[in-house]
């Protein structure tokens, strides 16, 4: 119940149902009510010590959703890295793992096969320049993080908000400006948990935030081969050129937009989450560039093809985050 996340048919559902009020929604409506009942069970067990938790001996900062599918969760990752190192702070990743093979804890390094680690991973662990690991089970894959980073002081998890085996001191729900759907739980909508669930702080990644909660703005940060050495590439380059876009991840019509604000002309070609990308997928007619996020970027690198290209993407955070998460942290008052 923890990683619920669309499969190719459910990515199709969740377009047509999630997010507005269908017949199909309404007729889903009790199950979701049994799911709804579920979680809330779930996490009562959990804070009445019935489900055991672990408390870790350096802070905890946990990144996630309320909804199934991608908010920009690994961009607001990195953000948050450099914010903290620039308040002295010493930070580790840690993650589930999702899409690769790897069970047990283990550490990710830069040029890891995706297969075993994970894309989110694997791309966490070569732009972020600090400590990665990854495993089902968070708490353990954590103190692992931990014996062999001894200088690590905070850790920060990536999609772990209803991981609750691991104790947490600040909680960032990410929405962007899908919201809640429909505002259901699954399956008849796209809540993993209750709307009205508390968390420390909202991160909004949209044009406009609502009052009581912060904007992240993700903006272009360049171009670049997808290769084991990626090299930059101008927009210039581009120019007049036939561009097919490509995006596995959980909102493509995000990053569709942006290549389009960028005043690019492509054909879509819009992929399920974790999509493990076949160098037939790729295959376009009447094509000189493909164009895709560094999330499949790191899938699609052992192609040994020049034509494709990623676009790397920066998170712009409001500094009053970092302020608020370090004042939170310092006095280890638990979320």
């Amino acid at each position: 119940m923890e990683a619920v996340r669309p499969t190719v048919l459910a990515a199709g559902f969740a377009a047509r149902h999630w997010y507005r009020l269908t017949p199909v929604s309404v007729l889903l409506f009790p199950l979701s009510l049994v799911f709804r009942l579920l979680v809330l069970l779930r996490r009562l067990l959990f804070r009445l010590g019935v489900l055991s938790s672990v408390r870790l001996q350096v802070p905890v900062i946990v990144v996630g959703n309320l909804t199934v599918g991608g908010t920009g969760k690994t961009p607001l990752v990195l953000a948050l890295v450099e914010a903290l190192r620039r308040k002295g702070l010493r930070p580790g990743i840690l993650s589930r793992g999702y899409g690769g093979t790897s069970v047990e804890p283990r550490a990710v390094g830069a040029g890891d096969d995706v297969v075993g680690v994970g894309d989110e991973p694997l791309l966490l662990a070569e732009r972020s320049g600090c400590p990665v690991w990854i495993g089902v089970d968070r708490a353990t894959a954590a103190r692992s993080l931990l014996a062999a980073n001894a200088d690590c002081d905070v850790i920060l998890c990536d999609d772990g908000l209803q991981h609750y085996r691991l104790q947490r001191d600040f909680e960032i729900a990410v929405e962007d400006e899908r919201g809640f759907g429909n505002g259901l739980l699954l399956p008849a909508g796209p809540l993993r948990e209750p709307a009205s669930r508390r968390v420390d702080a909202t991160v909004v990644n949209a044009a406009e935030s609502r009052p009581g909660t912060f904007r992240m703005r993700l903006t272009p940060a360049g171009l670049y081969r997808v290769g084991e050495r990626p090299a930059a590439v101008t927009q210039s380059e581009l120019s007049g050129k036939k561009l097919h876009a490509i995006a596995g991840i959980g909102n493509p019509e995000r990053f569709f937009a942006g290549l389009s604000r960028l005043g690019l002309a492509f054909s879509a070609h819009p992929f399920p989450d974790h999509h493990v990308f076949r160098a037939a997928d790729l295959e376009f007619t009447d094509c000189d560039f493909v164009l895709m996020t560094e999330k499949d970027a790191v899938k699609c690198r052992h192609f040994g093809r020049r034509d494709l290209i990623s676009v790397r993407v920066e998170a712009e955070l409001d500094p009053a985050l970092a302020e608020l998460i370090v004042e939170r942290i310092h006095g280890r008052a638990p979320a």
